[in-house]
């Protein structure tokens, strides 16, 4: 039997020198373990008080765990677990006939605490198992950091420690359970109750009118699938959307007077373009000026000053941006997590789907199941963390192959597990794009109907939402200025000219 139970513990080592020298033993509470095992032992039923929480391996003595372990399965079959049968269960085990066999089993019945206090020693005795779960976790991560290898750099050790770390936290909250339909009805009731408030706008608002209208507004914990061909513009409604959010959080600061953490943040994973690149066309587009003029410099002086003034402004927002290249589905996680916690996230977009990289080295060499990997991914993360998460995604060429270029559900490229995974799955569609290629001889009948037809789509795009697991599916005109790539409102009975 272990030294624990026999009392043995010296406090004291002594080293070569003979020179006494303190050590610290791990933190666990023995007497609590037996307290709390002896009134499972006594009254089964009190396994309820418990909850799920406690499992066996967060005792501390080995023959505990094995004890309580036992008591579960025997409830679980619906037997009674005493010591008069857990001694025949136990009689093979050579750590409990050490110590007297039923005897101690006995000894534990007769220790017993009343129903009252089970919860609070359940409590103690799992504080203490993840302590020592801390202590692990430090001593890993120490011995990682002494290990020379070039293939596993400190920027990958930091993150594979705060995600474990993260985890920890985690710990006894990932497994809900079962809940009453009135805690449900309740979250229910104010939603319905916000959306009444907001002209039915429930979720976080797009700052696109009709968009809102058919999906109100961007829902917590939804997958939302942004997807388009290339040149259709998706990371610059993507922009637009997170842009006008973040205005929306700014503002809900200002008007109840409390700080912008309790607001909430955006945060945007720009897998393709630099930060310094994204800034631009947001700057672009709050400032009216076009982006190629101000990455050229060419611009006034009036117009320096007012991008000045606009910057200003701009860097006030809760607006965040990371740019590494090939981030991981894992190393998303782990700093979507902690901008959630230290910035209060309220909307995630990354841009893009097909730029993550998976975990394991068996997706990596199967790229459909690398992308399935990244999607559940994703939407784990939006419900882990009760956010939306907005993904962009590359269409297949399947759409050029067609007379109608409205894209399709299955023109999702590489994995039906996008379209299976999503909430919401949305296109961007632009005629004239595509009509501008079908430029008819000049000075024809035909010309002057491409002409015709050209004005009626000048500057209009077409959101095509595709699937809303929660509502309507339907199409959203918004006007595009390509000037200054940005999205806004089609005013009501808008005409090009």
């Amino acid at each position: 039997m272990t030294s624990l139970l026999m009392n043995a513990n010296p406090e004291l080592l002594a080293n070569d020198a003979g020179i006494e020298t303190p050590y610290r033993e791990a933190p666990c509470n023995i007497e609590a373990e037996q307290a709390l095992l002896g009134a499972l032992l006594v009254n089964n039923d009190t396994l309820q008080h418990i909850g799920d929480k406690l499992r066996a391996q967060h005792f501390y003595e080995p023959l505990h765990q094995r004890i309580f372990e036992a008591i579960q399965k025997f409830n679980d079959k619906g037997l009674i677990a005493n010591p008069v049968t857990l001694k025949h269960y136990f009689d093979q085990d050579a750590a409990l006939a050490d110590i007297g066999g039923g005897a101690y089993l006995a000894k534990l019945a007769g220790a017993a605490i009343t129903v009252f206090n089970i919860a609070d020693y359940s409590e103690m005795i799992y504080d203490l198992a993840l302590k020592r779960e801390l202590i692990m976790l430090g001593e890993e991560v120490v011995n990682v950091a002494y290990l020379h290898k070039i293939d596993i750099p400190a920027q990958e050790q930091i993150e594979s420690a705060e995600q474990k770390l993260f985890n920890l936290s985690l710990e006894g909250t990932g497994d809900k359970g079962f809940k009453a339909i009135r805690h449900s009805v309740i979250n229910a009731i104010k939603n319905a109750e916000n959306a009444f408030r907001n002209s039915g706008l429930s979720g976080l608002t797009t700052g696109l009118n009709d968009l809102n209208n058919l999906l109100g507004g961007l829902q917590r914990s939804d997958l939302l699938i942004l997807a388009g061909r290339p040149s259709m513009g998706k990371t610059a409604l993507a922009v637009n959307i997170a842009y006008n959010a973040c205005l929306a959080l700014a503002k809900e600061a200002r008007d109840k007077n409390i700080n912008a953490k309790d607001s909430g943040s955006v945060g945007f994973f720009s897998l393709e373009m630099s930060s310094e690149q994204l800034s631009t066309r947001m700057l672009s587009s709050a400032s009216a000026i076009n982006s190629a003029k101000i990455i050229h410099g060419k611009i006034s002086s009036d117009d320096f000053a007012h991008l000045v003034r606009v910057s200003n402004e701009m860097s006030q927002l809760p607006f965040f941006i990371d740019d590494t290249p090939a981030l991981s589905i894992s190393g998303l996680r782990t700093r979507a997590r902690r901008l959630k916690r230290l910035h209060n996230l309220k909307l995630l977009v990354v841009d893009y789907l097909q730029l993550v990289r998976g975990n394991t080295s068996l997706s990596m060499n199967n790229r459909v199941q690398e992308v399935s990997e990244i999607t559940q991914g994703l939407k784990a993360i939006a419900k882990e963390l009760d956010i939306p998460v907005i993904a962009l995604s590359q269409l297949s060429r399947a759409v050029e192959q067609r007379d109608d270029k409205r894209p399709l559900l299955s023109d999702l490229r590489e994995s039906g597990s996008i379209e299976q995974d999503a909430d919401v799955v949305m296109f961007i569609y632009h005629e004239e794009y595509y009509m501008s290629r079908r430029e008819p001889q000049p000075g024809t009948d035909k010309y002057t109907e491409w002409q015709n037809d050209m004005e009626k789509v000048h500057n209009v795009a077409e959101v095509i939402v595709a699937k809303h697991r929660n509502g309507p599916i339907g199409n959203v005109k918004l006007r595009f200025d390509s000037n200054l790539t940005q999205f806004d409102n089609l005013a009501e009975g808008y005409s090009p000219h």
